[in-house]
């Protein structure tokens, strides 16, 4: 196993590179799409919560990813001697008709082919996604973890429908008419999922890029009146089931999974590591499930997180875990701070796993 660090777009810095590796990194998964753009939303150094307005902004529909831009970023991380292992979520001006089945949907496509396609010429072996319309939605802030720190957590579902123009908790019509986006039906967003990953897969397998799904966070059965996919452990495996590309994978959120009513955490980790379909793995902690849960300190929540490290490695998982978020520490720098402190301790954690093997 191999220790990661996930930074947002703005944190793609030299700086923070070097942070990562100090901290006892190897890899690195990088977010481009910009979370914070133009919304009504907490701090840049902390992750994005947003409003029923959403995160923000979308990016440019006409400008893709370019495979100079991405050479660029790899290159500049393994400047500082780590590897870029993943790029994570597809951004909603890139993809939005593919998961509303809207007019641009053949169209939209057609990027996300090229992206992935690029991602493969550019030596990113994977591609992190989440396949919903109402996206991550309706967590709220507050020193809700251990001393106090500034953590983030849910408090019921928020089941506000969504205004024209937004899909995935982020605006990518700012000009959209009034009206709400209508609801669909569990089964057709399943349906969206699996003529996606029909059109998609192919050209994973031929680019050799993982295309890694998240599972839903918060992991309820709707969201913003939007079904859900994957908010319960058994449900990855209807994904894995849809079609046997060895391209279809999982970005496994401990936290997510820890989250949902029903279930086994453990089970779930055994499961799915046992078939070789984790590309890598969001190793966070969490009190609570939904509909009321808190993020928590990687050490102070349910889950055993040593024991999730035994199962991972038994089953030979060899991928890169990151504390995907965590809470913030009261001093100058909250978010390294916060950081810092969870890849110590999983650093810690595998050393102390590796001396009892």
């Amino acid at each position: 196993m191999k220790l990661g660090l996930g930074l947002y777009k703005h944190m793609l810095t030299r700086e923070n590179f070097r942070f990562a590796r100090q901290a006892g990194a190897t890899h690195i998964v990088a977010h481009l799409v910009d979370y914070f753009k133009g919304g009504a939303h907490n701090s840049r150094d902390n992750q994005p919560t947003g409003t029923e307005q959403g995160w923000g902004l979308a990016g440019d529909p006409e400008h893709l990813w370019t495979l100079e831009e991405l050479i660029e970023l790899r290159r500049s991380i393994e400047a500082e001697g780590l590897k870029l292992e993943a790029i994570e979520n597809f951004d909603p001006a890139h993809w939005h008709d593919v998961l509303l089945d809207g007019p641009k949907r053949c169209q939209q496509l057609e990027n996300v082919k090229t992206i992935i396609r690029r991602l493969g010429q550019a030596g990113i072996p994977i591609m992190g996604y989440n396949f919903s319309i109402a996206g991550v939605a309706g967590r709220i802030t507050g020193p809700f973890a251990r001393g106090g720190a500034m953590s983030v957590g849910v408090d019921g579902p928020l089941d506000t429908p969504m205004p024209n123009g937004m899909v995935w908790n982020m605006v990518y019509d700012p000009k959209a008419p009034c009206g709400k986006v209508p609801a669909i039906r569990q089964d057709e967003l399943w349906r969206r999922l699996d003529s996606f990953l029909k059109e998609v897969l192919p050209v994973a397998e031929e680019a050799g890029v993982k295309l890694a799904l998240h599972p839903d966070d918060p992991p309820l059965p709707t969201m913003r009146g939007q079904p859900r996919l994957v908010y319960q452990p058994h449900l990855y495996q209807r994904v894995l089931d849809l079609n046997p590309s060895r391209c279809n994978a999982l970005e496994f959120c401990l936290g997510s999974i820890a989250e949902m009513t029903e279930g086994d955490i453990y089970e779930a980790v055994e499961q799915y590591s046992r078939q070789g379909k984790l590309a890598y793995v969001h190793f966070r902690n969490v009190a609570g499930k939904v509909p009321s849960y808190r993020e928590t300190f990687v050490d102070d929540g349910d889950i055993d997180m040593p024991r999730v490290l035994r199962v991972l490695k038994r089953n030979g998982f060899d991928g890169v875990l990151i504390p995907d978020h965590t809470p913030q520490m009261t001093c100058e720098a909250p978010w390294h701070a916060g950081m810092a402190y969870a890849m110590g301790y999983v650093r810690g954690a595998m050393q102390a796993m590796e001396c009892e093997t």
